[in-house]
């Protein structure tokens, strides 16, 4: 195992590049999860189709499924080019939308969750306030929604730690990839590896307490 340390540097760039694209990938799920919620609770039908359908597809399909399309399918049909994320290649790019995409649906139904558990009296009451429909949403049911299923968010984050390891077959370097890489150049398989699921145990187990913290947290409140 002591051969291993060769490729420490190696391994740390992964793990950064695994953390990054996780909260890439939180982020903007985040956004695009919130959009599709709003759309498909909103009194418009065509709204609610659109956002329907994003988040049975996506939530029906695999990720691997997703990322192949994204990766592979999408530049052969429309010859799109990926730009070049912070130095990190194209690949990067996709690997962020198929995971973007992914976590969106899922974050959509959290929020769903969360709004629907808000008081049908708190948008009554900021309507007769003055507040139309969507200024009702952004800054009185949203801000409450958001503390309710904040554990739940942080949960997302957790898994999608893990289901980044997907990525590592469009040859983004994330830990995955470099145990690979470490496999072929040294024709070991067992050590890499053991020390990629450590990594991202590490990695899930520290998210996993502080997820913990946070409930008891909210819950105290």
């Amino acid at each position: 195992m002591g051969y291993l340390l060769d490729y420490s540097d190696l391994f740390i760039k992964g793990t950064k590049v695994t953390i990054l694209l996780s909260i890439v990938a939180l982020c903007f799920g985040f956004v695009l999860g919130l959009i599709a919620c709003i759309a498909k609770i909103s009194n418009f039908k065509i709204f609610k189709v659109i956002s329907n359908i994003y988040i049975e597809v996506i939530r029906d399909t695999p990720l691997m499924v997703q990322l192949s399309i994204i990766y592979f399918g999408l530049p052969t049909l429309l010859d799109i080019k990926y730009p070049d994320f912070l130095g990190l290649g194209p690949e990067f790019t996709a690997g962020a939308i198929a995971l973007t995409l992914n976590s969106g649906a899922y974050i959509a139904e959290i929020l769903r969750s969360g709004i629907e558990s808000v008081n049908k009296g708190q948008m009554e009451a900021s309507r007769s306030l003055g507040m139309n429909y969507w200024q009702s949403m952004r800054y009185v049911i949203v801000p409450q929604a958001i503390k309710n299923i904040l554990p739940a968010l942080a949960n997302e984050f957790v898994s999608l730690v893990k289901e980044t390891a997907i990525v590592s077959t469009v040859g983004i370097m994330d830990i995955m990839f470099v145990a690979g890489a470490v496999k072929n150049t040294t024709f070991k398989s067992f050590g890499p590896y053991l020390l990629a699921a450590l990594i991202y145990f590490v990695l899930t187990f520290v998210l996993s307490r502080l997820v913990a913290l946070l409930e008891k947290k909210m819950a105290a409140k």
